[in-house]
């Protein structure tokens, strides 16, 4: 990697590709490795320490590989882990450098996408006991009521590859019905989860018409061209050459199967050992 410094993209397992397929999509001119630690997915259930303590080891190891700048493609590192490492962790390992999150981006657009001022929000159970969502939604936009939902079982139903089965129906339409019977006025609904994208058919299936989806993917790709457009200190540091590199703490081909359906094409990965 010398001479390299590409931007890090992170996530605990493969729902960051849907990210980093939007990002290369609107910025493909740049280098960029990504790193999934499969080996110790899913976070969503782990502890705010433990969350923290595997996201910075993923973190170290991208700016070991040259990466000036790493997007965290995950909504519960972003949520139990990004700011202690921006206050705490940066300073002290890499004050030059930076780690973004999902979610304050996230939340800085997404009240602009309703009338009825009440959106749903559906994540992992780590990212919505953390609250997070709820915080940054009202600190942009306080007059927008968030209703937040965990689905415990889409996360596993994609990473078995049930996306498009029955049973992926019967649970995505069961916390649909939920989410509906909490908050009956919502208008537009935030896939807070990275991986939920691939289950975007199913979901659409059972949402009356007048409801929008809302996925990450294009609103993080928007905001990381902006923040390069505001910092063009950081982005004279990140190299120009379009290449893409895949990593992985756990087995490359199970990765490399799942990971294409995610990224959209075929995804060659090596494996790395933190």
């Amino acid at each position: 990697m010398h001479g390299n410094t590409p931007i890090g993209i992170f996530d605990s397992g493969y729902g960051g590709l849907t990210v980093f397929r939007s990002i290369a999509a609107l910025l493909p001119e740049y280098d960029y490795i990504y790193l999934g630690d499969n080996a110790r997915a899913p976070y969503g259930n782990r502890s705010f320490e433990t969350v923290h303590q595997y996201t910075l080891e993923c973190v170290e190891w991208l700016f070991s590989q040259g990466c000036p700048l790493v997007i965290l493609a995950c909504n519960t590192a972003s949520a139990k882990a990004l700011r202690t490492i921006q206050q705490k962790d940066l300073p002290r390992l890499a004050p030059d450098n930076r780690v973004l999150g999902v979610i304050r981006p996230t939340a800085e657009k997404i009240g602009n996408y309703t009338q009825s001022k009440s959106i749903g929000v559906l994540g992992t159970k780590g990212t919505v006991t953390s609250g997070s969502y709820d915080i940054e939604i009202h600190h942009f936009f306080p007059d927008v009521r968030v209703n937040q939902l965990a689905c415990p079982m889409w996360v596993p139903l994609i990473e078995n590859g049930e996306s498009n089965t029955a049973g992926a129906d019967y649970f995505v339409q069961k916390n649909l019905n939920e989410l509906l019977a909490i908050a009956p006025d919502i208008d537009t609904i935030l896939l807070a989860c990275t991986h939920y994208p691939l289950l975007m058919s199913s979901i659409q299936k059972f949402l009356p018409g007048n409801i929008q989806v809302i996925p990450q993917g294009p609103i993080v790709a928007d905001s990381l061209h902006d923040y390069l457009l505001r910092h063009p200190e950081m982005r004279e540091r990140i190299s120009v050459g379009g290449t893409r590199h895949f990593f992985t703490t756990d087995d490359t081909t199970d990765f490399d199967n799942h990971a294409s359906a995610f990224f959209g094409s075929d995804v060659r990965s090596e494996q790395v050992k933190l």
